[in-house]
């Protein structure tokens, strides 16, 4: 699924956090400022040489539970659709927290390439409460609106969140669901955001199921090199970004950075 989508191996993908969305406690723009700044990021992301863009409402915090306004919706599929038209790369999209149907819907009328779910498989305790399961109705309802192209990447033991009530189920065997649940893609991070993963998550993902599994959180240019071995893919978000901080804008030598030394990596295959 990784190879119909990204020429290069282990491709990275920038992330876009727009800025506050309409409604939300944060929001002092209109979307067509909000989108401005995104397709000006997109357009730093293509030019420094990365495989992908992903766009998140991160700035909307605190995040509503499993479900979000259909201001969002609309506001999301507005900016989706422009980055994807600066850009010309895959682009996907994570609408917070677990809003993952609002994704699908997003995706399909933007004509994005993949959505980022989490809760996907089993549960777990986020800031938001409780989040359960969404693979059946997600993929149902992806099949009701005809977006079967539209791929679903998703977190296990995800970040920013408890997993007592999973304590029993190993990493390994929630990636082995991920597979079953006709996912397409296991994403590993750190405990929050910024923090690299395990690399025994990694390596233990990968001995469950054969899905490609790609790092979503804390990989830089100072440790690319000890995960590029491991991964099949790259999500970076505060790496990015001016002084390493998710809610700064793009900084484009640090992205031109991590994209040479990539490629140097990818020499090595």
């Amino acid at each position: 699924m990784m190879t119909s989508l990204f020429p290069n191996p282990k491709p990275v993908i920038g992330m876009i956090h727009v800025g506050a969305l309409p409604g939300t406690p944060a929001n002092t723009q209109s979307v067509a400022e909000i989108t401005d700044l995104a397709v000006r990021e997109a357009a730093l992301y293509r030019d420094a040489g990365v495989d992908g863009i992903a766009i998140e409402n991160m700035h909307d915090v605190p995040y509503l539970r499993g479900n979000v306004g259909p201001e969002i919706v609309a506001a999301m599929a507005v900016i989706g659709q422009a980055v994807k038209r600066e850009s010309g790369l895959p682009v996907g999209v994570q609408i917070l927290a677990g809003a993952n149907l609002a994704a699908m819907a997003v995706a399909h009328a933007a004509k994005l390439d993949f959505i980022r779910a989490e809760a996907y498989v089993f549960a777990h305790v986020a800031d938001e409460g409780l989040l359960q399961s969404s693979a059946a109705e997600l993929l149902r309802y992806r099949k009701q609106i005809g977006a079967e192209r539209v791929q679903v990447w998703t977190d296990v033991k995800k970040k920013h969140s408890s997993h007592a009530i999973t304590a029993d189920i190993s990493l390994g065997a929630m990636a082995e669901t991920v597979k079953f649940m006709r996912g397409d893609a296991v994403i590993i991070t750190g405990s929050v955001t910024g923090d690299a993963p395990k690399l025994a998550d990694v390596a233990e993902a990968k001995g469950h199921c054969h899905l490609p599994v790609l790092l979503g959180s804390g990989v830089d240019s100072q440790n690319l090199a000890e995960f590029f071995p491991a991964a099949d893919g790259f999500i970076i978000g505060s790496h990015f970004k001016v002084n390493g901080h998710w809610a700064n804008t793009v900084d484009a030598g640090r992205v031109q950075q991590f994209v040479s030394q990539l490629r140097q990596l990818r020499q090595s295959l």
